[in-house]
């Protein structure tokens, strides 16, 4: 347990960054269904779309630290095959 006011500030800033957090790390994941989604049901034009909001909401998950740019780009890229992949057969 923080004994400072300094650690008991830190402690409660710590908290509410972690929540923030949760929520987007959320968002990125629901992002990415949507594109899977879309994929599994050949939806082409909803797919793109999708694909364009995960990626969106993917880069800024790297600005806030939230994931490493390799693996944003590697979550974009996979993405993005899939897509390819149900739109071609």
């Amino acid at each position: 347990m923080a004994n400072t006011v300094q650690a008991k500030k830190r402690a409660r800033q710590a908290e509410i960054h972690r929540q923030r957090n949760v929520a987007f790390r959320s968002q990125m994941r629901t992002a990415i269904k949507k594109v899977l989604k879309a994929a599994q049901d050949k939806d082409t034009a909803g797919g793109q779309v999708a694909f364009r909001e995960a990626s969106s909401v993917i880069d800024r998950g790297i600005s806030r630290g939230l994931v490493h740019r390799n693996t944003a780009a590697r979550y974009k890229s996979r993405l993005n095959a899939r897509l390819h992949r149900a739109s071609v057969g």
